[in-house]
């Protein structure tokens, strides 16, 4: 049996995907900051739990120096919308800590103890891809995320451990029902959840999810930057 490190796994596509790996034969270590959420999840076959702030560098490396997985997949993280008329570079920070800082603590964490065979799977934002309306902290910190992710996998190549960069379009889990514009193509947490390990379990360099809406994103990133900017203004608009 597989084991497989999920953090970020107390809500949204974190517990999707943690219970939907354990119902397919993996022992899983479900990690987040609620206990009492890891509490009920560890009530499930196949789940043991895993309490610590990924923001925290010293509490990450302590909880994570003795782990042993096959997969760890890196997907703790929040999202805030900037006010360009009320400039808050705090904000900046609060969403940099979990999502980037938050990712590189992890690493630190299970680094040394990782074998040739196992694979880092981090999570970013199909965000990344185009210059969405207010989201400057959260675009820009799942950018920089997918860049370590690339850079890493360079890096770990000759140790025989891959790194797989996961770029989620829209789902429906608590972050996203606290945004009032329209989001296409979205789909449920256990739908992402499923297309995550089939993602994981396979050799892509990036996983995209959902495909159809990846494809879209893609085609517009490749376009010139005068248009990209045209499109986002007109998304903005509506």
């Amino acid at each position: 049996m597989k084991r497989i490190l999920i953090t970020g796994a107390t809500s949204g596509i974190g517990k999707a995907l943690a219970l939907h790996a354990a119902k397919n034969n993996y022992n899983v270590i479900a990690c987040g900051r609620n206990q009492d959420a890891l509490d009920a999840l560890a009530q499930q076959a196949n789940i043991t739990s895993l309490r610590f702030d990924v923001t925290n560098e010293q509490d990450a490396l302590k909880a994570l120096k003795d782990i042993h997985v096959d997969y760890a997949v890196l997907n703790a993280g929040t999202c805030e919308y900037v006010d360009v008329d009320a400039f808050e570079p705090k904000m900046f920070r609060r969403v940099f800590e979990p999502n980037f800082f938050g990712v590189v603590n992890c690493v630190n964490g299970l680094l040394p103890n990782l074998r040739p065979g196992n694979k880092l799977i981090i999570v970013d934002s199909m965000s990344r891809l185009l210059p969405f309306t207010r989201t400057q902290a959260y675009g820009a910190s799942k950018a920089a995320l997918h860049y370590f992710t690339k850079s890493l996998d360079v890096d770990l190549h000759d140790k025989g451990i891959h790194v797989q960069a996961v770029s989620p379009g829209f789902v429906e889990t608590p972050l996203t029902d606290k945004n009032e514009f329209e989001m296409p193509m979205k789909i449920t947490a256990e739908e992402a959840a499923s297309a995550m390990l089939k993602g994981i379990e396979s050799s892509k360099g990036t996983v995209y999810f959902p495909r159809m809406f990846g494809l879209l994103l893609r085609f517009m990133h490749k376009l010139p930057e005068s248009l990209k900017k045209k499109l986002s203004l007109s998304m903005r608009e509506k």
